[in-house]
């Protein structure tokens, strides 16, 4: 059962987070979970899996694809050292390279982890292969307005300025 609850506290997560930007930004940007084509030099494609972003922002031709993550554990432990979940990792950084088909490098990724009990959140940032990929923390354990401050300066760091 508790496998059931946290899998629907995740969709109400990625839920929360896609209607706030539709309603907050919607003159500024488009908000929309869509689907990624894979970037194929053949055409088989039957066996591959289908890339559904939770959260895809776009603003003229830069893209910002949120994939947004509700887990008790943020972070994995190994040798006594915090490190991002490999998983989650590949999956946007899999995302991003195929959205961005030109290799513009106007696509960015964006995991965005619910905030737990945890002493250990990530925020950070990397550009790989000219794609900047960052990790931050929501922390949803403070009234609506400190939420909406962290999910408006998303947009404004990754759709609003020259970053990208």
């Amino acid at each position: 059962m508790d496998f059931l609850d946290e899998q629907r506290m995740c969709r109400l997560y990625e839920k929360f987070i896609l209607e706030y930007y539709r309603k907050e930004f919607k003159n500024l940007i488009t908000a929309n979970a869509s689907q990624i084509p894979w970037q194929l030099d053949d055409e088989e494609s039957s066996m591959l899996p289908v890339m559904q972003s939770d959260i895809m922002l776009q603003r003229g031709d830069r893209v910002l694809i949120i994939d947004a993550k509700y887990y008790e554990h943020s972070t994995q432990v190994q040798f006594d050292k915090h490190t991002l979940h490999s998983g989650n990792l590949y999956q946007i950084f899999t995302y991003v390279k195929n959205q961005d088909v030109m290799g513009s490098g106007k696509v960015s990724g964006l995991l965005l982890y619910a905030k737990t009990e945890e002493e250990i959140t990530p925020d950070c940032e990397f550009v790989i292969g000219g794609n900047r990929i960052s990790v931050k923390t929501l922390d949803l354990n403070q009234k609506f307005s400190g939420i909406a401050r962290q999910l408006d300066e998303i947009v404004k760091t990754n759709l609003l300025t020259g970053h990208g």
